[in-house]
């Protein structure tokens, strides 16, 4: 092989490759971007506790729902649910359908389950019918009171659901109250040993 043969070989595999080439950029600027669904949810709070039976222990939190994705979340709406061997007195910026009508407050939510269950919580935002990506949505302030007469335990998980979360998902995170009494007396004992 002389050296024009090699010569056209090369310039062949170089056309060859540069055709390649173009054929794989194209293919590349056609793929769309996949669209994913990535969110996140997850419980903030804080307490007052005291371990006596004649005083109220409360709480306060938020519930944050956060889209990390690429597409929106349509219809979102939330999920609380409260299993504890007491009963929890929990309250919230949320309406009934049957006042939202007649009250208009800001970032508010609207509870879709019926008012007599204490122990599960089905809210969706009012104004609000989708997160964004990037965005983040809270249902904030919530408020948790609970007088308990002996040991106490709870828990409360949160979900969140939309159209394109039709099974939901859990929040990262769950809270979990547990405590014992204690009578006043009991409690200067402990102290004379200190």
């Amino acid at each position: 092989m002389d050296q024009q043969q090699l010569q056209q070989k090369i310039k062949g595999w170089q056309n060859e490759s540069a055709a390649y080439l173009n054929e794989i950029k194209e293919l590349i600027q056609s793929v769309e971007t996949a669209k994913q669904m990535i969110v996140i949810c997850y419980f903030t709070t804080s307490y007052q506790l005291s371990h006596q039976t004649d005083r109220v222990n409360y709480g306060i939190g938020s519930f944050h729902i956060q889209n990390l994705g690429t597409q929106p979340l349509k219809n979102p709406h939330i999920g609380i649910k409260i299993t504890s061997n007491i009963d929890f007195n929990f309250s919230g910026k949320y309406l009934y359908p049957s006042s939202k009508k007649t009250v208009r407050v800001s970032n508010a939510w609207e509870r879709i389950n019926e008012p007599t269950d204490k122990k599960e919580i089905w809210l969706k935002p009012t104004q609000k019918e989708s997160i964004q990506p990037g965005e983040i949505l809270t249902f904030s302030n919530f408020q948790l009171k609970w007088e308990p007469n002996s040991s106490y335990s709870g828990t409360i998980q949160g979900f969140t659901y939309g159209e394109e979360l039709p099974d939901g998902i859990h929040a990262l995170n769950q809270i979990n109250l547990n405590g014992t009494i204690t009578e006043r007396d009991q409690e200067a004992q402990i102290d004379e040993k200190k």
